[in-house]
């Protein structure tokens, strides 16, 4: 993990801390929960055994027995009273996400925290990680062998990396006996079995659970694109209609239109800075074949020194000329600040950026209201659509292989990313825990949060995400990528160079992990690639 990547993460909580607490006591609380209740309010409803109480819709997170939520309570409650469950289970957590599982939400409910220790009698220890060192903590006290977490919760593409060292524990049995029912096709992942075994899967096992949903989502500014004057002009220089782009061509287009720095105003502020940016390269380099140009081949050779990834680079350092003339230092924290500014035309950003700056609670944000989104830009390629995005970060529950109380905690993990209690938890705007389950799309205190206009977009853009790389070797991957497409952008290489470059270092990298190892891998994560091609209009 880079330094400025750290920087940069300490920096968003500070920001993103200062906006969750700023709209939890301003109560942006979505607007039908009133002070009348419903019977269900206030106790659990017919046939639950557990669940939340006391905001109206409560009954919506309640469950019974036979459900993953019922089941993973019963087992733990089972545990302790047979005396075989732990004092505690410590969570390791990013500083960000610490809000959702502690600050009560909606008014009137629990916390997530005190609903399972209250129904289970076990406690939670949260163990603050500083945003950005979760890997390098988790990876401490596996190689100091320190057992100081039950629960380790780091990004998703990790597990390849963890599972080799032995450190996290499989999870297969627990799977089997309890059932978490993460392929269910009506609340589960989106694409059923392909997401599970994108997002908690490494070579065929389970050894996650996902409790995060990063997948990268577009943003526009409505008022420009809706304004007449805007319109014209731009349809008198391009000859077409000003509309979010469905194309990599038209979003450069609209991108220069909009590109008036003497006004404060960018073009696209989709990042370029280290350890963040290539996540933006990723969606133009994978959108140059149909159904998708990956990253090797099935033979394990890489493809990116080759005309397509050549000319990936190109584009991404040629639209650099419509970002801000300090991109390449620009982090999180700045693009959400200029968004909020209106200092963006479009951008593209984690999902919750329409939660924190499209938020009437929020006085600092001049976008309220102004916010709309859009599927990636793409390529016409044999008459389709090839639009796709990418899923970069995005917390992981994983248990500790030190822990010794493996079983509890998987049972914690599998209530937490339940269809049921994760919609609740995710919706609560005390941290970053993003909606990621069929369930979420739809639930209505995430959509009142989230803005129901943004769910629908982000549900359709999971289905176009490719997974960053998530196999043995990903730090060391993405490492060698970033700092070319970093000395690309300085200009110190060109496409070509940078190219070349990380292609040799990614042939040392896999030798040096091992070229059998690294294949079964590779086509593991190459079975969660999306197929979805859309009609050109």
């Amino acid at each position: 993990m880079s330094d400025l990547i750290r920087i940069s993460r300490r920096r968003l909580l500070a920001s993103g801390g200062k906006a969750a607490a700023f709209v939890a006591a301003a109560g942006i609380a979505p607007q039908f929960i009133r002070p009348g209740r419903a019977f269900a309010a206030d106790a659990l409803a017919p046939g639950m055994i557990g669940g939340p109480t006391g905001f109206e819709g409560a009954e919506r997170y309640q469950y019974g027995a036979d459900t993953p939520e019922g089941r993973a309570i019963e087992a733990a409650k089972a545990l302790k009273g047979a005396g075989k469950a732990p004092a505690k289970i410590v969570l390791g957590l990013s500083d960000g996400s610490i809000g959702q599982l502690t600050q009560p939400f909606p008014a009137g409910a629990p916390s997530i925290k005190e609903l399972w220790e209250k129904e289970t009698g076990i406690p939670i220890e949260i163990v603050g990680l500083p945003n950005g060192q979760e890997f390098t903590k988790t990876m401490q006290d596996i190689s100091t062998k320190g057992g100081a977490y039950d629960i380790y919760s780091t990004e998703w593409n990790r597990l390849g990396d963890l599972a080799e060292t032995g450190g996290i524990a499989k999870l297969d049995d627990f799977v089997a006996q309890y059932k978490p029912e993460w392929d269910d096709p009506k609340t589960g992942y989106v694409d059923g079995a392909k997401g599970v075994s994108l997002l908690n899967k490494y070579r065929g096992s389970n050894y996650g659970v996902s409790l995060d949903g990063d997948f990268q989502t577009w943003v526009y500014r409505t008022d420009l694109f809706g304004d007449a004057a805007e319109q014209k002009a731009f349809k008198d220089k391009y000859g077409y209609d000003l509309a979010p782009p469905k194309t990599w061509k038209q979003h450069g287009d609209i991108a220069a239109f909009f590109q008036r720095p003497d006004k404060g105003l960018f073009g696209s502020t989709d990042l370029r800075n280290q350890g963040w940016g290539y996540t933006n390269w990723y969606q133009r380099y994978v959108s140059m074949a149909s159904p998708n140009q990956f990253l090797f081949g099935d033979d394990g050779k890489p493809l990116i020194n080759s005309e397509h990834g050549i000319a990936a680079t190109n584009e991404y350092v040629g639209s650099l000329v419509h970002h801000s003339p300090d991109a390449i230092s620009w982090g999180w924290p700045e693009q959400y600040g200029n968004f909020a500014k209106g200092g963006a035309a479009m951008t593209c950003a984690f999902s919750n950026l329409p939660k924190f700056l499209d938020n009437a609670g929020n006085k600092d944000s001049q976008v309220t209201g102004k916010i709309g989104s859009m599927l990636p830009p793409g390529r016409e390629i044999d008459g389709k659509l090839i639009s796709r995005s990418v899923l970069w970060f995005s917390l992981t529950g994983m248990v500790s292989s030190q822990s010794k109380n493996q079983e509890v905690a998987y049972l914690l993990l599998q209530w937490l990313g339940s269809a049921r209690i994760y919609a609740w938890m995710s919706a609560n705007p005390g941290g970053y825990l993003d909606p990621f389950r069929l369930s979420d799309f739809s639930d209505p205190l995430v959509r009142q949060t989230y803005h129901a206009y943004h769910m629908d977009v982000v549900r359709e853009t999971v289905a176009r995400t490719v997974p960053t790389i998530n196999y043995p070797g990903a730090t060391a991957f993405h490492n060698a990528l970033d700092e070319n497409l970093m000395a690309s952008l300085t200009k110190a290489k060109t496409a070509e160079q940078a190219m070349a470059d990380t292609e040799a270092e990614w042939k040392k990298i896999a030798r040096r992990i091992g070229e059998d190892k690294l294949l079964e891998a590779i086509r593991t994560n190459k079975e969660a690639w999306p197929t979805v091609l859309d009609p050109i209009s």
